[in-house]
């Protein structure tokens, strides 16, 4: 019986266990003796008592909180315009504030009940500005006035048109209201009101 081989298979996995050590001991380093303690600091620093003390702190809503403010209003006005339009109540559920969704899903469920299609291409956010901004208790609310350009039609069952056109851009004026509790953690607004 030849062994030879067996001794060469254990000599070259040792070799390549060898590297594989060192490529690691290369890319992740070794330890000195001077490393932080990275979780006691990240957790003192980030901790929710902080992050609602700070939002306690900030009083107004300053320039920089309105700019992010409508970064994130724009990607939300078209989320619900789209999810909407689609019937698709569930993607947007966090986003609406309980009355607002029970109004969405009766005219869904109207629409449904009737057999109408609704066909709808968002284009464009051509301006999205603060109307304006109020402070109740903890609870701040933030009017936005959106002019956007969106292809929409609805259709019944038999794909008569009725009421839109599908090869016309519409240029559409809304005023919408979130709301936001300033304590609370979740980062999301809610959408209250899309008829003001």
């Amino acid at each position: 019986m030849n062994y030879s081989f067996e001794y060469i298979d254990i000599i070259l996995l040792a070799m390549i266990a060898g590297f594989i050590f060192l490529r690691l001991r290369g890319i992740l380093g070794k330890r000195t003796g001077n490393e932080e303690n990275v979780d006691s600091n990240f957790a003192s620093n980030f901790s929710s008592e902080k992050i609602i003390k700070d939002k306690l702190e900030k009083k107004h809503f300053d320039e920089n909180a309105k700019d992010e403010f409508l970064k994130g209003a724009k990607i939300a006005y078209e989320t619900i315009i789209t999810s909407f339009a689609s019937g698709n109540l569930k993607k947007i559920k966090y986003l609406l504030d309980k009355k607002v969704f029970d109004q969405f899903n009766d005219s869904l469920t109207e629409r449904k009940n009737k057999g109408y299609k609704s066909e709808t291409t968002f284009i464009s956010i051509s301006s999205a500005s603060i109307k304006e901004h109020n402070k109740i208790n903890n609870i701040l609310e933030v009017s936005v006035d959106f002019v956007s350009e969106i292809i929409s039609c609805v259709k019944d069952k038999e794909d008569k048109i009725l009421s839109g056109d599908p090869d016309k851009v519409k240029k559409v004026f809304d005023t919408w209201k979130f709301s936001k509790d300033v304590t609370s953690t979740n980062p999301n607004w809610l959408l209250i009101d899309t008829q003001i």
